[in-house]
């Protein structure tokens, strides 16, 4: 063992023996109001939703300032871990402050963190207080269909009355928890002698049909204290078999310890320190069918080091994981995660906290286990006083990213009903109807590329294009829908011309690009481009004014590739003045339905009057046709 203290750590016994978002709704000048006005809390609220809707692949910069925000934010509200997180995204995202090492630092500090480089993670973990004892107990197995667990342990029943004299306490078995009807884990027990022997034995793990059992004994031969081997017992009737050494290798002076059965069975792994390894012990595989062995290999360097690796598991999605004291994690034993690629290479990542800790931290095991979502146990002699190893269960929740928003038509009235349609390159194809308040909602997947498209009956549709985040954090993205209606003229607002000229104002160029976008998403559509002047002036100067004016748009438009024939130019002059809505009469008190003609404004105030022929001047479009070149 590096460190006696431990219990039944038997290898090293044997050592020692031998997206963007779309639409931000807060506003950067509103939070960082709030912010210098003291109002931390609400100030951190704002500035959480910027943070998660700015894309930091594109806004590096933006970003790095809003978690500086942030940092200063939960400072201020002494949450010092919140505070520390956000301070170190600054620094990751390249935010320019001289103190933020400190701040860093200070933050970790406060908050009882570890240095400030140590990566941290999402799991969420607990003791397991149904198995653990006054003694130590360990690596954590599931069996079967998950009703129940096997673990070691070292309490004062297990088998034998000799002690070790290593540890001082008992030496180890194989002792098991059941779930009753109700799904609740009960009382703890042997798994009986046939196994456990008056020495060592411990770190179960089971073929995927749960028949055999591979676990580590320092007792195989014959009741005799030994170096670490493997061995396998089979299930009978609910009861195990007497334990059988299973020959790895002819090498009898190396330990083979830790066993670890691959999902599909073809791979058993474990650990060893036998010729070939990268020095200490190192994580091998063997190809076996139930106690046969064909061969080993070596993990390589990607996995092993010249330090100790060590517990291998294998989650249920077919990740290794395994424990090593390599330079570079928490101190002691900690845990990593080891993924091989389709060319056979290995990658490792460190796991982070809370999983990991400056105490021995090891021996996985899972319920289930995707790349988002995990729940199971480990081991860890993390606030023990004396050294024991606990049980603890970890849950890593999924990451939840979510897409949001409102389907309106152009004059901001909620459509229910409405069609939203989410295909992703991940393969995902949704299709929603918005509820009453219009509103939709649907769950995604982090790191995508989606397009979207909201339609409904007597409106065009649109189109919309984002990509997730892959940060591991939640998201919302929030995507709003405008769609034009195919029955009444549709006001393309921001189209400015000079005064008395039909030339456009680049001011107007987007209002125009979005329209553009509005017959690109709807490719059968043929429009009447109208323009519309206010009540000065002749009918005939205005006339020919508002034709020429209807001419400028659509010849931008045929400028960006929309066919001539999709346009109608019309110019009205002032003869179709503006019908009163329910959002203009809202905002000037006019009546719903008033038509804002001459004799109608004479009647208001000079400015209500500027108001009016500011409304009548305007740029519109109605849909002529859906289906032009379809029939």
């Amino acid at each position: 063992m590096i460190r006696n203290k431990h219990i039944f750590h038997i290898v090293q016994w044997a050592l020692l023996i031998a997206i963007s978002p779309s639409c931000n709704t807060t506003k950067m000048t509103t939070a960082v109001e709030k912010y210098n006005n003291g109002e931390f809390f609400a100030a951190s609220q704002d500035f959480k939703k910027l943070y998660r809707k700015t894309d930091s692949r594109k806004k590096r910069k933006e970003k790095g300032e809003i978690a500086w925000y942030l940092g200063n934010c939960y400072d201020r509200l002494m949450t010092w871990s919140q505070a520390g997180l956000y301070f170190r995204n600054a620094q990751r995202f390249g935010y320019e402050d001289e103190s933020l090492e400190a701040r860093i630092n200070d933050c970790d500090q406060k908050a009882g963190k570890y240095k400030s480089d140590a990566p941290e993670s999402r799991y969420e973990i607990r003791r397991f207080n149904i198995v653990n004892s006054r003694r130590a107990e360990f690596c954590p197995s599931v069996w079967g269909d998950d009703s129940e667990l096997y673990y070691t342990t070292s309490n004062d029943k297990a088998t034998g009355e000799e002690t070790s004299k290593i540890t001082g306490t008992k030496y180890c078995d194989i002792w098991l928890t059941k779930k009753d009807e109700n799904g609740v884990w009960q009382k703890p027990q042997s798994i009986g002698e046939a196994v456990n022997t008056k020495f060592d034995e411990g770190t179960p793990c089971f073929s995927p049909d749960g028949n055999i059992m591979y676990y580590t004994s320092s007792g195989a031969e014959e009741g005799i204290a030994s170096s670490p081997v493997i061995c396998y017992s089979r299930r009978t009737d609910a009861s195990w078999s007497k334990g059988q050494r299973l020959h790895i290798s002819n090498d009898i002076a190396s330990v083979f310890a830790h066993p670890a059965v691959s999902p599909d069975g073809i791979f058993l792994y474990f650990a060893s320190n036998t010729v070939g390894g990268q020095g200490g012990t190192d994580i091998w595989r063997a190809s076996i069918s139930g106690d046969k062995v064909a061969y080993i290999e070596n993990l390589g360097d990607k996995v092993n080091s010249n330090a100790d690796e060590m517990f291998p598991s294998v989650s249920p999605d077919g990740t290794l994981y395994f424990s090593s004291n390599r330079p570079g994690g928490f101190g002691a034993l900690d845990i990593y995660a080891a993924r091989e690629d389709e060319w056979g290479v290995w990658h490792v990542e460190h796991l982070g906290s809370p999983i990991n800790s400056p105490a021995d931290d090891f021996g996985m095991t899972f319920l289930h286990s995707t790349k988002e979502e995990q729940e199971g146990w480990f081991s860890s002699n993390r606030n023990s006083a004396k050294g024991y190893d606990n049980i603890y269960s970890f849950v890593l929740p999924s990451i939840k990213v979510r897409i949001s928003g409102f389907v309106y038509d152009t004059e901001g009235n909620a459509l229910p009903e409405a069609i939203v349609r989410i295909v992703g390159r991940n393969g995902m194809n949704f299709k929603s109807l918005t509820k009453p308040d219009g509103s939709y909602s649907v769950d995604i997947d982090r790191s995508t590329e989606y397009v979207m498209m909201s339609g409904k009956n007597g409106y065009l549709n649109r189109k919309a294009q984002f990509s997730s985040d892959g940060e591991e954090e939640d998201a919302d993205y929030e995507v709003d829908f405008y769609l034009p209606s195919v029955t009444v003229p549709v006001l393309v607002d921001n189209v400015f011309y000079d005064y008395n000229q039909a030339s456009l104002r680049e001011e107007s160029y987007p209002a125009l690009d979005n329209l553009y976008q509005v017959l690109i998403d709807n490719p059968y559509t043929q429009i009447e481009l109208s323009a519309h002047t206010d009540r000065i002036g002749s009918q005939e100067f205005n006339i020919q004014l508002s034709q020429r004016r209807a001419q400028s748009v659509c010849e931008y438009l045929i400028s960006k590739g929309i066919d001539p024939q999709r346009l109608v130019p019309v110019g009205y002059g002032k003869e179709v003045p503006k019908t009163v809505d329910e959002a203009i009469a809202r905002q000037y008190n006019w009546p719903v339905g008033q038509l804002l003609d001459e004799t109608f404004i004479e009647n208001l105030d000079e400015e209500q009057k500027k108001y009016a022929d500011q409304i009548n001047r305007r740029t519109e479009f109605k849909v002529l046709t859906t289906t032009l070149g379809l029939q």
